[in-house]
């Protein structure tokens, strides 16, 4: 799935070398493709009040869109 820049997405899996889980959500900054064809995002995690927690490369498969049924919510890290 092709996602727009500077929208926000979840993360469809943990990332633990950076302490985040399945559902976070991230802001997508660029969009790239692997020599292998394989596509992926820079991404900005920023913690609940803006401040930015780390940027990181994903896969694309490793994104899911937010949908109009879901909520919200915080956790420690």
């Amino acid at each position: 799935m092709k996602f727009e820049l500077y929208t926000d997405a979840a993360l469809a899996c943990d990332v633990p070398e950076h302490r985040l889980k399945r559902g976070d959500i991230v802001k997508l900054v660029d969009h790239h493709i692997a020599p292998d064809g394989t596509e992926g995002y820079s991404v900005e995690v920023f913690n609940a009040v803006g401040g930015t927690l780390a940027v990181i490369v994903v896969p694309a498969f490793a994104l899911e869109a937010l949908r109009q049924d879901e909520v919200l919510c915080t956790r420690s890290l």
